[in-house]
């Protein structure tokens, strides 16, 4: 009865253990549902708005201007932040806010993309910390999946005019 027992707590600890394995690598590699908060990516996505990344782009380097990305926070590992991809590696972005009179720019650095939210006026964003590693890329967002009434692909950038093509 005690073997019996034991028997069947270890083919449970196995197949939790291998079951475990692969939930990690499909949320590791292929991607997973994300709640996404603040108001940084108003109006294209809205405070507790449920969307769903995908992470495949990052490995492959396929992650191109005006897609929406989880990347950790350059300020705070424990967290992530969701924003745009403005600029790419060896583009030329505009460093400065929308409100400032003397506009500047800058290129983004190899191996680097610049990101912004697309609320300029309410997000920390690479115009405060600057351009951003790609290793620190998580995923890339492909649709929103809550609320229902939004259901489907985000819509494109409404600050299109920041993307320079130089």
């Amino acid at each position: 009865m005690i073997r019996n027992a034991l028997g069947k707590t270890v083919r449970f600890l196995g197949y939790t253990v291998q079951y475990g394995c692969i939930a990690h690598c499909a949320f590791e590699y292929l991607g997973g549902v994300v709640v996404c908060s603040g108001p940084s990516m108003e109006p294209t996505i809205q405070n507790s708005d449920i969307v769903f990344s995908e992470n495949l782009s990052r490995h492959f380097y396929c992650i191109r201007k005006g897609d929406i990305v989880i990347v950790k926070s350059p300020n705070d590992p424990k967290s992530n932040i969701c924003k745009r991809v403005i600029g790419l590696e060896g583009d030329k972005v505009c460093t400065s806010n929308p409100s400032d009179f003397l506009k500047s720019h800058s290129y983004v650095p190899k191996g680097h993309v610049w990101l912004e939210g697309d609320n300029l006026r309410n997000s920390t964003d690479s115009r405060c910390y600057g351009p951003v590693p790609y290793g620190l890329i998580r995923g890339r967002i492909c649709f929103k999946i809550w609320p229902l009434n939004d259901f489907g692909f985000l819509r494109a950038s409404p600050n299109g005019h920041r993307f320079l093509d130089d």
